[in-house]
């Protein structure tokens, strides 16, 4: 529901979003497989969600279900490494903390 991670992390600090009912403003925010996004009521009309579900035509991924008419989501699954879109060299954070 946003165009980019930092955008997202800000959107969930000003708490535009629910998990399971519940207020959220962690950014770093674990989610369980099934749980429930939605977008706070008052905050669905908010140009930035309308502006993002426009640039996005579908889901980029495949661990979330979206529902763009309600701009809800539901965590279906743990992603594979492969499915997460980050370049990240994981061997040399392991070499960082290993010092």
């Amino acid at each position: 529901f946003a165009n980019s991670r930092a955008q997202a992390r800000q959107l969930v600090l000003h708490r535009h979003f629910y998990v399971n009912g519940e207020i959220v403003n962690i950014p770093s925010y674990s989610l369980k497989v099934g749980d429930v996004i939605t977008v706070k009521e008052k905050s669905k009309k908010m140009d930035v969600f309308h502006n993002a579900l426009r640039v996005r035509k579908s889901n980029p991924y495949e661990w979330i279900e979206v529902e763009k008419a309600n701009l809800s989501g539901r965590f279906m699954k743990l992603p594979e490494r492969s499915e997460i879109p980050i370049n990240v060299n994981e061997q040399l954070i392991v070499e960082l903390y290993s010092k």
